[in-house]
């Protein structure tokens, strides 16, 4: 949907130009014809057009998905209809896709369709789960206190999220910098201290030969990893496009041993969570369990959980079914019985979800203690055994000269 630049004036004699987002020029001149003014010239605004064309425009943040929520909840409290309300909320939105997003909601509430049915085409942006959600406010016909639960339950995903990123930054930068480092020695350096012995008719140590021998390769065949890594990104992209492949990967990734824990909560958390909102909006518990399982960011897990609403449906309870995903925690299984049997599922399912936050932050913080030492000792490993190769010769030299 591009941008037109139109040239206006005012009843009261003002000309000015403004920039409108739409669908078609005659759709932007109508726009403007309905606020009143008089629409001199309508063309493309390029300059818009080049910016909303960029990869980063395609991207809303959490938090202007969260404030679009908040801005929605607040305006329908208010008491204004759905539709104006999307069209306040998109005149403010920055975001270009953001807006863009918008207009095509306003577009097919005008037509007749109900909010869920507008964001339905797009659930994979924002998320099934939040069409789910905007449903059953809808059914139920108090639409502002579901999105005031959906907005408590993105921004609980949106801070974990974070607490992640957070927790990796200083380690990656590390690693880099430890990478980066090694790069250096490996190009300039030890080549130029390998032309300095070679001068020189006495034997090099061990280390020396292999660390020069490696810098001199790396030097002279800088392509061959350029392709390598080129080919590897393109086998990954590959792989990601095939389901199949994409489980097995998933599956592997789990084999870690640190990270298996983490990920694995991380999943079990995001499915109670999500399964709380759904049956707290109204939703009952066959197609909530099916939506939720869409939450767990592990492909693999997703598919151990493919059978739940069969299960649920044959007359098992939900944590019978549960217990035959095999990656469910006893502890959470017996919260959801419990849940189960005192008749508030949704409250016991979203205590679960907080046990299981708290876990993965304290296993983030031990991670983050624990690797912070292990890159400084690998670095320092790595800086000695670069010296090692360039001095050991060099105290050679000096016994020779002697």
């Amino acid at each position: 949907m591009p941008y037109f630049l139109c040239r206006l004036a005012a009843e009261d004699g003002r000309v000015f130009s403004e920039s409108f987002l739409a669908s078609s020029l005659e759709e932007c001149r109508k726009h403007f014809e309905s606020e009143g003014y008089c629409v001199l010239a309508v063309k493309k605004d390029w300059k818009k057009i080049k910016l909303s064309s960029l990869a980063l425009e395609k991207r809303i943040k959490d938090r202007d998905f969260i404030m679009l929520n908040q801005e929605l909840r607040a305006l329908i409290k208010a008491g204004y209809p759905v539709l104006r309300s999307i069209e306040i909320i998109s005149a403010r939105a920055k975001n270009v896709y953001l807006k863009e997003v918008l207009k095509k909601v306003e577009g097919d509430i005008r037509q007749g369709k109900s909010l869920s049915e507008a964001f339905a085409p797009f659930e994979k942006r924002f998320s099934k789960i939040y069409t789910a959600s905007l449903m059953a406010g809808e059914q139920s016909g108090n639409l502002a206190e579901t999105l005031f639960q959906f907005i408590q339950y993105a921004k609980v995903i949106a801070q974990t999220k974070s607490r992640i990123r957070s927790a990796l930054i200083y380690p990656t930068l590390l690693l880099f910098f430890s990478l980066g480092l090694m790069g250096i020695l490996i190009n300039f350096v030890l080549p130029n201290f390998a032309g300095f012995y070679k001068d020189f008719e006495s034997q090099l140590p061990l280390i020396t030969q292999l660390m020069m021998s490696f810098a001199l390769f790396v030097r002279n065949h800088w392509y061959i990893w350029i392709i390598l890594i080129a080919v590897l990104v393109l086998v990954y992209l590959r792989m990601k496009r095939k389901e199949n492949t994409l489980i097995l990967l998933e599956k592997l990734k789990l084999k870690i041993p640190f990270g298996r824990l983490v990920w694995i909560e991380s999943a079990i958390s995001m499915f109670f969570r999500t399964l709380s909102l759904l049956l707290e909006a109204g939703i009952s518990l066959l197609p909530a369990v099916g939506i939720a399982t869409q939450a767990i960011p592990n492909k693999y897990l997703v598919s151990k959980t493919a059978s739940l609403p069969a299960s649920i449906k044959n007359g098992e309870s939900l944590s019978e079914s549960l217990a035959k995903a095999e990656f469910f925690p006893p502890l959470s299984l017996d919260m959801v019985r419990i849940g189960e049997t005192s008749a508030n599922l949704g409250g016991m399912l979203r205590e679960v979800a907080d046990v299981f936050d708290e876990r993965i932050q304290a296993k983030i913080d031990t991670f983050v203690s624990l690797i912070e030492p292990v890159i400084i000792i690998f670095m320092g490993i790595l800086v000695a055994a670069m010296l090692l190769s360039v001095y050991l010769p060099i105290f050679n030299i000096v016994k020779v000269a002697r």
